[in-house]
C-alpha cells in the first residue's frame, strides 16, 4: 500500500488535499463522478445538521477535495426575479437518454423538473404526454442523442411534438450530444449529409431553438434554419486541472488535425502551453492509423483533447505515439463519452493515467474503470438555459 501510495503521490497531476494520507490516495484511482457546486453545498449542510442533532463534534479536518464551478451563485441570479413569479415560465423535461442531468439542471435552477410520461408500445412506438400544463411557457428539453440513436432522436421529436399541440410559447432543445453529427459533408459519391437531415428534422417538428454541446463540425451549425447556441465543455474541463498540481512541462496535443483549432484554443487558457499534432490516415470509418507527431513531448506530461471518445482508436494509437517519443504521462480529456465497444478495454489498458470527460452522455456501470473522471456539466448547461430564457448572452458565459 505505501508503494502504490508513493507511485501515486509522483503523478504530474495529484491534488495535494487528495494525498493527505495513502487511504485517500489509494481511493483517488477509482472511478469518479464530480458533483456540482449546489450538490455539495447541500450535502455538506445536510451532514452538518445531522452531526448537531447527534450531538457529534465537528471535526476540524479540511473538506473533501471537490471540483467547484465557476458559475454564479444562485441565489444572487434568482434574485433578480419576483418571488410570486419566479420561474413561473420556465420548465424543464427531460427524456429518458439522461435524466440525472436534466435534474441535476433543474435543481441548480431552483425548479422542479417536468412531469411527462414516457412508454414504449408493444411493437416499440413511442408514446408521450406532458403531465402538467406548458401553455405560455419557455420549454427546454433536455435529450442527449446517444444510443441509441434512433431510439433517443425519435423520442425528441415526439416530445417536441407535444409541447407544440400544448400551447407552449417556445420550445428549445438543450441536446449535450449531438448524435448524426459526424456526416456533415458528402466526402464520396452518393452519400446522405445526416447532420443536415437532422437538423430539418428538428426544425419540422416544432422547436424554436437548439442548444448543443461540442457539436463535432460547427460547420454543422448552419445546417439549422433557427437559432442555436453552441457551448463548450472545455470550461469544466479546465476548471478540474486547475484544481490539480501541474510539476511537470505540460503539452497539448491533438489526435487528429482536424482538431487543432480546438486544442489550440485549450492550450491557450493552460497558460499558452506548447502544441503537439498526431498526424493520421484514416483507413474506414472507426479505424485509423497513426503516422507521426509533429511537435515536441519528451519528458513533458501530454495533454490529449477531444471533442468525443468512440471506439477509442484514434486516441488510444495517438498516446501509444506520444509514449514512443518520450512523454512522460498521457491524459485524454474529451467532452463526449461515447465509449462504443472495444474501448473500455483500450481506455483501461494502462497507456493513460486518466481519462477525463463529461457526464453529457449518461455512462452505465459497467463502461467505468479505475482510470475514468466524470465531471458534471449541470452548472454550464443550467447557465446557459437560464441567459437563453432571460435574453441574456450566451456568449458572456464563456468570457
Amino acid at each position: 500500500m505505501a508503494a502504490k501510495a508513493a507511485a501515486l503521490s509522483s503523478s504530474p497531476f495529484v491534488s495535494s488535499r487528495r494525498l493527505s494520507s495513502p487511504a485517500a490516495s489509494l481511493r483517488a484511482r477509482t472511478p469518479r463522478c464530480v458533483m456540482g457546486s449546489e450538490q455539495v453545498r447541500v450535502v455538506v449542510e445536510e451532514e452538518g445538521k445531522t452531526k448537531k442533532r447527534m450531538g457529534v463534534a465537528e471535526p476540524r479536518s479540511a473538506p473533501p477535495a471537490v471540483w467547484t464551478p465557476r458559475a454564479p451563485a444562485q441565489e444572487a441570479r434568482l434574485a433578480a426575479l419576483r418571488t410570486d413569479g419566479r420561474d413561473s415560465r420556465l420548465k424543464i423535461f427531460s427524456g429518458t437518454a439522461n435524466r440525472p442531468l436534466a435534474q441535476e439542471i433543474a435543481s441548480y435552477l431552483g425548479v422542479d423538473l417536468g412531469k411527462v410520461l414516457i412508454k414504449r408500445f408493444a411493437d416499440g412506438e413511442i408514446y408521450v404526454q406532458l403531465q402538467e400544463s406548458v401553455r405560455g411557457c419557455d420549454v427546454f428539453l433536455v435529450q442527449p442523442t446517444c444510443s441509441p440513436v434512433n431510439e433517443n432522436l425519435m423520442e425528441l421529436f415526439v416530445m417536441i411534438d407535444a409541447c407544440r399541440r400544448a400551447s407552449a410559447r417556445s420550445i428549445t432543445v438543450v441536446i449535450p450530444y449531438f448524435g448524426y453529427a459526424r456526416a456533415d459533408r458528402k466526402a464520396q459519391g452518393r452519400e446522405a449529409i445526416t447532420a443536415k437531415l437532422s437538423a430539418n428534422l428538428l426544425t419540422e417538428a416544432g422547436s424554436d431553438r437548439v442548444i448543443v454541446c461540442d457539436i463535432h463540425s460547427t460547420q454543422a451549425l448552419g445546417y439549422f434554419d433557427i437559432p442555436v447556441d453552441h457551448i463548450h465543455g472545455q470550461p469544466v474541463i479546465l476548471d478540474y486541472l486547475a484544481s490539480k498540481t501541474i510539476s511537470k512541462d505540460l503539452v497539448v496535443v491533438s489526435p487528429d488535425v482536424g482538431g487543432v483549432v480546438r486544442a489550440r484554443a485549450f492550450a491557450k487558457k493552460l497558460s499558452d502551453a506548447p502544441l503537439a499534432i498526431v498526424d493520421k490516415r484514416r483507413q474506414g470509418h472507426n479505424m485509423s492509423e497513426v503516422m507521426h507527431l509533429i511537435g515536441d513531448v519528451k519528458g513533458k506530461v501530454a495533454i490529449m483533447v477531444d471533442d468525443m471518445i468512440d471506439t477509442a482508436g484514434t486516441i488510444t494509437s495517438a498516446a501509444a505515439l506520444l509514449k514512443q517519443e518520450g512523454a512522460e504521462a498521457v491524459y485524454a480529456c474529451s467532452t463526449h463519452a461515447v465509449f462504443s465497444p472495444p474501448a473500455i478495454e483500450r481506455l483501461s489498458g494502462g497507456i493513460f493515467e486518466e481519462v477525463i470527460v463529461t457526464n453529457s452522455i449518461l455512462l452505465p456501470e459497467h463502461k467505468c474503470f479505475p482510470q475514468l473522471t466524470v465531471l458534471s456539466m449541470a452548472n454550464l448547461v443550467a447557465e446557459t438555459i437560464w441567459h437563453v430564457h432571460r435574453d441574456g448572452s450566451v456568449s458572456s458565459i464563456f468570457q
